[in-house]
């Protein structure tokens, strides 16, 4: 059963399910350089269905944020080690930005890591991508590192993280 977390307009914003895949698959080859295996994809919808969350509008899947959970080191404390969540992959259809879409897509995500109890919340994003930075310092993520060539056309990028009470 589909549960709708939240509305924008006329898109919903719920918690992805199996059938759904092929849909994201199909946004991130349209939206981004980085591409996956179907396994993977299927593998963090299964390890963190609480952060996999999709936006449709009218039954036509326009974005999708992707997390995982692991255990590192933290991005705020020295000689921490904590849960973390990370935000693998998010992406909007250029026609369906600039509309909310993305903030609600993370905020979501944020409280679906919180579910699993992670201290902190982390992603890489483009140095290029201002838009993207902006919303994310927005939603209380601050720049923690730059990354030189992290992506493979050598761009690179800033990590950026949150840490929860």
């Amino acid at each position: 059963m589909q549960v709708i977390l939240r509305n924008i307009g006329d898109c919903n914003i719920r918690r992805a399910e199996p059938s759904d895949l092929i849909s994201v698959m199909e946004i991130n080859l349209k939206t981004l350089p980085e591409h996956y295996s179907d396994y993977f994809y299927e593998s963090l919808l299964s390890e963190l269905p609480e952060a996999f969350i999709i936006a449709e509008v009218a039954g036509k899947h326009v974005g999708y944020i992707m997390c995982k959970t692991e255990f590192g080191f933290s991005n705020f404390k020295k000689l921490g080690f904590v849960k973390k969540g990370h935000v693998v992959s998010i992406a909007v259809i250029d026609e369906y930005r600039k509309k909310g879409i993305g903030n609600a897509l993370v905020e979501e995500s944020v409280n679906g890591v919180k579910i699993q109890k992670c201290d902190e919340f982390y992603l890489e994003v483009r140095c290029s991508n201002n838009e993207a930075v902006r919303l994310y310092e927005k939603l209380g993520f601050v720049i923690k590192q730059q990354l030189n060539a992290y992506y493979r056309d050598g761009e690179d990028a800033y990590l950026m993280a949150i840490e929860f009470d």
